[in-house]
């Protein structure tokens, strides 16, 4: 009994390992061949700083590419986060749940679309795609600027919303003049953000192409 409770174990977490990233990125692209099977295409400015895939929260395989535009400071001025991510088979009855009434189109694919400021000093919570991303960041020399302000788009793949493809695209606030603080909620400069997160999804879209393979 002790040894096929500990064979038991062992098969668990072997199938929670992850294995090496799946999609292949060539220049400002990411090409991914399932789930879905698409080509992300950003500006030729962007560049591409590798992939990060582990297992989320021990839930959900989690795979992410992560593409920059840097200034003379190495603080990150535009970030392109590509995220593909499904709920593991061991967690059947889980699903994401994402409710924001506002939706866009890019490629023909729906998206949900919500935005947020963010300051550069918030804290991120262990083990989250935030970490992960923010290290992979740290690796290659560069920096997160004081403050950004970002879009997150997400597209549901399946009926059972157990798999989803996310791009976040961030910026930097300081052309602004603005903090995160200015633009959260209660802050002095809020009324400003409805504005601001227009040309934020604007330019989200203008930067983001997909076309089926």
């Amino acid at each position: 009994m002790a040894k096929q409770l500990l064979a038991l174990v062992l098969l668990q977490f072997l199938l929670q390992q992850p294995s090496p990233p799946e999609r292949k990125a060539s220049g400002s692209a990411v090409t991914s061949n399932r789930d879905p099977d698409l080509r992300v295409q950003l500006p030729a400015t962007a560049k591409y700083l590798g992939a990060d895939r582990w297992i989320l929260y021990g839930i959900a395989d989690c795979e992410l590419h992560a593409f920059v535009e840097i200034g003379p400071d190495k603080n990150v001025q535009r970030l392109y986060w590509i995220q593909f991510e499904g709920y593991l088979p061991s967690k059947p009855d889980l699903a994401h749940t994402y409710d924001s009434p506002r939706h866009t189109s890019i490629g023909g694919y729906d998206f949900f679309v919500t935005t947020w400021p963010r300051a550069g000093d918030e804290k991120s919570q262990p083990g989250s795609d935030r970490e992960h991303i923010e290290a992979l960041i740290r690796s290659k020399g560069y920096n997160m600027p004081a403050g950004m302000m970002y879009v997150r788009l997400v597209h549901l793949l399946d009926e059972k919303n157990r798999k989803e493809l996310m791009i976040i695209y961030g910026e930097d606030l300081a052309p602004t003049g603005l903090t995160a603080a200015d633009l959260k909620e209660g802050g002095k400069f809020r009324d400003r953000w409805p504005q601001l997160e227009r040309g934020l999804i604007d330019r989200a879209q203008q930067s983001i192409s997909l076309s089926a393979r």
